[in-house]
């Protein structure tokens, strides 16, 4: 090791702040800080433009830390480089309402960039912000004036790479030459469970070399080994470059480092005094000297970064107005100022035609208008964007085209979904993605994390029951609409004709608070009509389509294609009407005098049909009221014979309504 001491002193604020932190919180990761703190060191202080006055400076560079169990490290490094993130901040690790929790969260500490929980989520992240950075450039740099220019960085470890996300996303970044994704690799053989040579024993150079990266190997605690790989992987253009760091977890520690025992709890007070001794630290816990804190402050540097950058964006400006006005407003994330009046008229128009036909191809005629009033739309689908329907005429794939705005994910579900975080993450875009609903399966935490972090992202769910109907079992959803409105922070529309998925696409698009799931049917579905009042009550979620026909004695809850079913019983009827509830989430925001109307508390007798699992309705029917849906599996046949095998049908509704008002 050639690194000087007094760079491994600076180094070791880190891994004293770690292992500090995580005694006095008595819960936490000590040996991942410890073991990158000689990483971090270089590349936060020598190479990561950051801005710590101005964490949402537009031109940083995005700082991942995938391995988020590790949290200390990247706490620490924000609290030493100047940071809005005190000492007593780090003293309160791990506890309630503190700016530390235990892995890192958006919106907590300032610097956080996503919130890295779940294992190889935070790498799949570094690649959307990678993509969006690559994509934005192509699409705004001019004649030298690059003001998108910065790059991605990601520390990572075996857990990770270990995680079969790491492969979908790091697959496409080879594919998609991600040149500014640079990837540390924190090797150093050690998991919970102990050495992790016996069950992960992959080349992980060979590995990467065939996704099409850069692959270099370093000694990780060889500062100088890790500055010349990172000048290499920047100067590396074409290809994103992980850097294989050989390290030694927890080190310093002298009688746990290297060892799982200090993976995943704290070294002990003894311990922490030996390690204190071996690494020549003298100073009490949570204190940092002054030299070691002037030796890591990166505010200067950074408001001189951000000058120069702002000087930078003056000359584009002046040169680009029309441009430098729009990129301006994508990244503040504000729609085109007229684009809701225009999605209005839209509407209007698809109520006027009257088309009986599936929505999703409702859905792809609504990205048709809407897509040139757009140009923040980055789209892609799982490899059926054919079936899902997610192109439309001003589709160019970023592969053939770096200012294209549609990606062509393959069969990756999981990786697509936690790279469009990444995506809405970065800003500039609003990404959708699509595959079939019954692989949202396969996304399905990265949804979640989308809805954690209250992410702007659009994911476009088509074949969203038994009517999709030979391909069987395996791909008919059941329980999938459930799972994904019982998720906090997500909206699920499920529209019943044209009208209701354009207006599903303007509410997902307008919402910047939060996540939006959009569920699409295979097959045709009849148009619904309406009066004006109607249609501008559909983007509250539930409305009253059609009115009782004398006094009201039952009402009838439907959505998507089951819409069709009980407009065909309220013809049967008589004081029935028919709520169509295309999204329960926007129903509820609405006041208790709205939602009364709509659904009257005194009246007992209600009917919800849904082609998917029950479980979901009883809140609206109550215990007195019936669900008609799904409470199995499906099965392999036409979609008529399946609807009618499982009873989901006009007479099961009209028996049913018959039966509460006898």
């Amino acid at each position: 090791m050639t690194t000087p001491l007094n760079e491994r002193r600076i180094a070791n604020a880190i891994r004293v702040l770690a292992m500090d932190a995580v005694q006095q919180a008595n819960s936490g990761h000590p040996g991942a800080p410890m073991g990158m703190a000689d990483i971090a060191d270089v590349v936060w202080r020598e190479f990561l433009n950051h801005n710590p006055t101005n964490p949402q400076w537009a031109n940083r560079d995005r700082f991942v830390l995938s391995n988020g169990h590790g949290s200390m490290l990247q706490y620490a490094l924000l609290h030493l480089t100047g940071y809005d993130l005190s000492i007593e901040d780090l003293k309160q690790f791990r506890q309630l309402h503190s700016k530390t929790p235990g892995h890192p969260e958006l919106g907590y500490a300032p610097g956080i960039e996503t919130t890295t929980g779940p294992l190889g989520q935070g790498i799949a992240n570094a690649v959307g912000f990678a993509l969006a950075e690559k994509t934005l450039a192509a699409q705004f740099n001019k004649d030298g004036l690059n003001v998108v220019d910065h790059f991605t960085y990601c520390f990572l470890g075996d857990g990770c790479l270990m995680e079969g996300i790491s492969h979908e996303a790091c697959s496409l970044a080879g594919t998609l030459g991600l040149g500014k994704l640079v990837v540390y690799y924190d090797d150093n053989g050690i998991s919970i469970d102990g050495e992790v040579e016996g069950w992960f024993s992959d080349d992980t150079e060979q590995r990467f070399n065939a996704y099409g990266w850069q692959v270099l190997r370093v000694d990780g605690h060889d500062a100088d080994a890790i500055r010349q790989a990172t000048v290499e992987a920047k100067a590396e253009s074409n290809k994103p470059t992980i850097i294989i760091c050989k390290t030694i977890i927890g080190l310093g520690s002298p009688n746990k480092q290297g060892k799982e025992d200090c993976h995943g709890a704290p070294l002990g007070k003894d311990e922490i005094a030996l390690t204190r001794e071996a690494l020549g630290w003298k100073e009490d816990a949570f204190v940092i000297p002054e030299d070691v804190y002037a030796a890591w402050d990166a505010k200067a540097k950074g408001q001189t970064s951000e000058a120069a950058w702002n000087e930078l964006f003056a000359q584009y400006q002046a040169k680009y107005p029309t441009e430098a006005t729009e990129l301006l407003r994508r990244i503040n994330g504000d729609l085109p100022a007229d684009f809701a009046a225009k999605a209005d008229a839209f509407i209007a128009e698809t109520n006027a035609k009257a088309e009986t036909i599936a929505t999703r191809k409702a859905s792809q005629n609504t990205l048709q208008a809407f897509g040139p009033l757009l140009p923040e739309l980055l789209g892609g689908s799982a490899d059926l964007a054919g079936s899902n329907l997610t192109l439309w005429k001003g589709c160019q794939g970023v592969q053939e085209n770096p200012a294209g705005n549609y990606v062509y994910y393959g069969v990756r579900e999981f990786g697509m979904t936690a790279i469009a975080n990444g995506v809405a993450l970065h800003g500039g875009f609003v990404p959708y993605v699509a595959t079939f609903l019954m692989f949202m399966e396969y996304a399905r935490n990265a949804v979640r994390m989308s809805a954690l972090m209250k992410q702007r992202v659009i994911h476009v769910y088509t074949h969203d029951s038994i009517g999709l109907g030979e391909d069987g079992p395996t791909h008919q959803p059941i329980e999938q609409i459930a799972s994904l409105r019982g998720t906090p922070n997500l909206n699920t529309w499920r529209p019943c004709d044209t009208v209701e998925a354009a207006v599903s696409w303007k509410s997902a698009l307008e919402r910047k608070d939060g996540p939006t799931a959009l569920i699409f049917s295979r097959q045709n579905l009849p148009f619904q009509a309406r009066n004006e009042a109607q249609i501008q009550n559909v983007a509250k979620g539930g409305y009253v389509l059609a009115e009782e026909k004398g006094e009201l004695k039952a009402i009838i809850i439907a959505t998507g294609s089951e819409v069709s079913l009980a407009m065909e019983a309220y013809a049967q009827l008589e004081g029935v009407r028919v709520v169509s509830m295309p999204c329960a989430e926007e129903f509820m925001k609405q006041d208790a005098a709205y939602r009364e109307a709509v659904l009257p508390a005194h009246i007992r007798a209600r009917v919800a049909v849904e082609a998917a699992h029950v479980d979901y309705w009883w809140k609206f029917v109550g215990l007195d009221g019936k669900v008609i849906g799904m409470t199995t599996y499906g099965e392999s046949a036409p979609a008529k014979d399946l609807f009618q095998f499982f009873g989901i049908t006009t007479e099961a509704v009209v028996a049913a309504v018959k039966e509460l008002t006898a």
